[in-house]
């Protein structure tokens, strides 16, 4: 199998949609002889700022000496850059060879892609593995494993209601699934959910280690991972990365963000410049879209809603419909391109927001 077929493959399980649970990536991992347990696992979990928390920790091990692996998700530019070590992604031949090794196995798109990450980082030997959960903390497909090195929960928000909870503490019940018997959790500020992440500390008899609130994500964030890292011995400090996707700008007039919750949309709204804006929007329906567009819309002066590529994704009708409430001019194109094509017709700055998927679509475009 080489790489494309490979690649193909497992994105084409994706159709098999998101099925919370460990007991088939469990079984596996058996099949693979359980790599996962001889890794030393930086677990993160969170709603927003867990990647770029992730990124921070991993490059501070890896300028400190130690061979590190580091697993994101979802991908932006290349489906490789998930698996990493040193900042490498994982080889063409080395994924493909996985693939075609665990192809059979009943596993959804992220449990192959899991379990190949920790096959990966077993066989390579790494120092650490920082892992990014996917989705929700204690059924995540990264959350099978005995015991973890440290686990950090980043800032916590509503988001995938229809699999973790309706409310604030439902949703950080799941995140905090990842905090295991005897362990140590370093939390970013959450002050509305706090208190369940300190009583799941005191029921697996872990220690909790709180941030500070400095009043910006970004820098919470950063102190998120100095407090991981000093935890660690690590004395590098970690330093805020250039992410694709995360309030990334492409050009002195076009930026590009993937934040799709009221959280995430709060942090973009503090890097938006004092322009005539002009948004390419594309959001899942499985988000609060209205929340989220009642905090970006009112700063464009245009929205083109569009329909990102993702079998989940909202018609560009509806998200249409959506933003007219805030902002006055808006209309809706399906195809992502020809959205782009239509907001680069007249344009001060442009944003493309609501999606990592919608990110994937339309980046390549404006580098």
């Amino acid at each position: 199998m080489d790489f494309n077929t490979a690649e193909n493959f497992i994105i084409n399980k994706q159709s098999l949609g998101i099925k919370p649970g460990l007991s088939r990536i469990e079984k596996l991992l058996r099949k693979m002889g359980n790599p996962q347990e001889s890794l030393k696992i930086i677990h993160i979990a969170g709603t927003n700022g867990k990647g770029s928390v992730a990124t921070m920790i991993a490059n501070a091990l890896q300028k400190n000496g130690f061979k590190t692996g580091l697993f994101t998700s979802p991908w932006v530019t290349e489906y490789r850059e998930q698996i990493q070590i040193n900042g490498e992604f994982i080889p063409k031949s080395d994924f493909a060879e996985y693939v075609a090794a665990y192809k059979d196995a009943d596993a959804t798109e992220f449990e192959l892609l899991t379990a190949i990450m920790y096959k990966y980082f077993a066989d390579e030997a790494v120092d650490y593995a920082v892992v990014e959960c996917g989705m929700g903390g204690l059924e995540d497909s990264t959350n099978a494993f005995s015991h973890p090195e440290l686990a950090v929960i980043t800032c916590v928000a509503m988001d995938h209601m229809n699999f973790l909870g309706k409310t604030l503490p439902e949703i950080a019940m799941q995140k905090a699934g990842i905090i295991k018997n005897n362990s140590v959790c370093v939390l970013y500020p959450n002050p509305k959910c706090e208190d369940v992440f300190e009583n799941r500390c005191t029921e697996t008899g872990s220690r909790l280690i709180k941030i500070a609130d400095y009043g910006d994500f970004k820098l919470n964030n950063l102190k998120t991972a100095e407090a991981a890292l000093d935890f660690l011995n690590v004395k590098i400090a970690p330093v805020l990365p250039k992410l694709p996707a995360r309030t990334e700008i492409i050009a002195s007039n076009v930026m590009v963000d993937g934040a799709h919750n009221e959280n995430g949309a709060n942090a973009l709204e503090k890097s938006l410049p004092h322009k005539n804006i002009t948004a390419v929007v594309g959001m899942m329906a499985d988000k609060d879209y209205d929340s989220y567009l009642r905090i970006i819309a009112p700063h464009c002066k245009k929205i083109i809603a569009t329909t990102p590529s993702n079998s989940r994704a909202l018609p560009a009708e509806r998200l249409a419909e959506a933003a007219r409430k805030y902002c006055g001019d808006v209309c809706a194109v399906s195809n992502p391109e020809k959205a782009l094509q239509l907001a680069r017709k007249d344009l001060e700055f442009l944003l493309v927001c609501g999606s990592f998927y919608l990110a994937r679509d339309l980046r390549k475009y404006l580098l």
